[in-house]
């Protein structure tokens, strides 16, 4: 009997495992690029409201001359990029990396401007929440870096 009850408490540790654990590395990474393709169509749909969502409550976003620290803090330096009919830019994952833990993931990819040109790349850094849910926690931009300068023949 005494097995029977191991057997069955082993069996409930095994099956009560953190919803990351039971998920493979792949299922988390497009959890992720999902997360990080449906926070990117909030800015081309002009909700703010949706972009809030996706921002934790400590972000720390990157961006003119000091960081935005603390999800108020970084809702106020974004609201003017809804303002207006036409979002003044887009972005869309290209790299998607999650721990093994299922705990925190890296996106990172273009930024382009409404014509379509890239004009600098965004790293994110999304941590998987008690909810389930994928928020950004850091945010950072970059320039594109110029092309090398071309050599005489």
């Amino acid at each position: 009997m005494r097995r029977v009850i191991l057997l069955l408490l082993s069996l409930l540790v095994v099956l009560s495992g953190t919803p990351a654990e039971s998920q493979t590395k792949d299922d988390l990474t497009l959890q992720v690029r999902q997360a990080e393709q449906a926070f990117a169509r909030t800015m081309s749909a002009r909700d703010f409201t949706a972009f809030a969502t996706y921002v934790a409550d400590e972000a720390v976003f990157f961006g003119g001359q000091s960081p935005s620290r603390g999800k108020p803090a970084v809702l106020a330096a974004w609201r003017g990029f809804f303002d207006g009919a036409a979002a003044p830019f887009s972005w869309e994952p290209q790299i998607v990396e999650v721990l093994e833990s299922g705990t925190l993931a890296l996106t990172s990819g273009p930024v382009r401007n409404p014509q379509g040109q890239q004009t600098g790349t965004f790293n994110s850094i999304w941590r998987r929440d008690a909810d389930g849910r994928w928020r950004v926690v850091f945010d950072k931009g970059a320039p594109v870096c110029p092309p090398p300068p071309t050599r005489a023949q």
